[in-house]
């Protein structure tokens, strides 16, 4: 089961998306993870999860004031066990330029730098996307994220078939990592 601090408080909403997503039928014998959701405002965290609680679309409404909270995202970290970065693909340059800023904070934050990161390029979707590629290399996720535990993955509200995919794999790296800690 996974739990999800998001730093714009859809803790109980995220929590019961990520039951239903990832615990069909009888509950399997897993471990618990927590998890911390990060991203600016507009990258579309909430409408992800909507969507992933198979809720409708017309009831999202993004977080006010998000951009003034971001400073405070670090009181999310304590206790995670994996980071989910959401990225808006289609943004201006000046937005990615920041999105691109607080991840490289988050990567080499104490609390996270040794954790799995899931990085979602939301709105793939959109004429305006980059490329999984562009990204990889706008960001620098090559030599900053070395030697760390990292997926970025395309998505969109449309390919539920990816985000599942996606989260599927970070929970593979949550695993690795519990067996590496057993073997210590």
């Amino acid at each position: 089961m996974l739990h999800l601090n998001c730093a714009s408080g859809h803790k109980s909403r995220m929590t019961t998306c990520f039951r239903a997503l990832c615990c069909k039928g009888p509950p399997p014998a897993r471990p618990e993870y927590d998890l911390v959701c990060i991203g600016l405002t507009g990258s579309g965290k909430s409408s992800l999860l909507s969507k992933l609680c198979s809720e409708s679309q017309e009831n999202v409404v993004s977080t006010t004031g998000a951009d003034n909270i971001r400073k405070y995202w670090s009181r999310y970290y304590q206790g995670s066990q994996g980071v989910i970065f959401v990225l808006d693909s289609a943004s201006s340059e000046d937005d990615l330029e920041t999105a691109r800023n607080e991840l490289h904070s988050a990567l080499q934050h104490p609390q996270l730098c040794t954790l799995p990161f899931l990085i979602l390029a939301n709105h793939q979707d959109k004429p305006a996307a980059r490329s999984v590629q562009e990204i990889k290399k706008y960001f620098e996720l090559e030599p900053l994220a070395r030697g760390k535990r990292w997926i970025l993955q395309p998505c969109s509200v449309d390919d539920m078939d990816a985000l599942k995919d996606s989260f599927s794999q970070l929970i593979n790296l949550l695993e690795e990592k519990d067996l590496e800690a057993m073997r210590m």
